[in-house]
């Protein structure tokens, strides 16, 4: 477990740009239940989320389509919701960073680290753009 104030900059990273923060198991079912699109930010303390993964996130939702609902969970940090947000992914193996779109509750699209890591921001918003216009 990371402490409080390691993590806050980055989550606020991502709640700055109106990302809501799923802290337990039932946020994260209430969340991924409900009609219409979200993004799942699995958060990590790891040089590619910093790098790649949560400014890859930021420039996504800067386009002109975007998911109704914008989600995070932070790994290492909020396990249970973590764990939830995970069960949602299957059949991906947990990874993290990663993120996951889902539409009407059902998983429509994910990228997983190998898909993030080594891997410029640019080219990250550029795959979540393109899973926008599709499901969004």
């Amino acid at each position: 477990m990371y402490p409080p104030e390691l993590v806050k900059p980055m989550k606020d990273e991502l709640t700055t740009v109106g990302f809501t923060e799923l802290l337990s198991s039932q946020d994260v079912d209430k969340a991924l239940t409900q009609d219409g699109t979200a993004l799942v930010l699995v958060n990590s303390v790891c040089g590619c989320a910093a790098a790649n993964a949560r400014p890859g996130a930021r420039m996504a939702i800067e386009h002109s389509k975007t998911p109704d609902n914008l989600y995070t969970v932070f790994a290492g940090v909020d396990a249970e919701a973590t764990d939830k947000a995970r069960a949602h992914m299957v059949p991906f193996p947990p990874s993290s960073p990663s993120m996951a779109l889902f539409k009407n509750g059902e998983l429509v699209h994910m990228l997983e680290r190998h898909h993030i890591e080594g891997r410029p921001a640019e080219m990250i918003a550029d795959n979540l753009k393109a899973a926008f216009d599709e499901h969004c």
